[in-house]
């Protein structure tokens, strides 16, 4: 995963992997969720993509328009189904 840059000094992200359909977030407490196309819808997707590598504005964006719209959450590295 890529270290998310964080320029904003208070997310709860940490890491990300961009995929062609899908975006993995990786927060603070280690749990490791994939927001896909299926799941998020393709503009929300893009635009996290977006904002990941921005390095700003991505744990706002989850929490403000995404929430639980997730396909899958890998708990501390475990796997669990949403």
């Amino acid at each position: 995963m890529k270290r998310y840059r964080n320029l904003e000094g208070h997310s709860g992200v940490v890491a990300y992997d961009i995929l062609p359909e899908a975006i993995a977030v990786k927060f603070a407490g280690g749990d490791v969720y994939d927001y896909t196309y299926r799941a998020t819808g393709r503009a929300r997707v893009e635009t996290m993509k977006a904002l990941a590598e921005a390095g700003r504005g991505l744990s706002t964006f989850i929490a403000r328009y995404v929430r639980d719209e997730y396909e899958r959450k890998h708990e501390g590295g475990g796997r669990s189904k949403h």
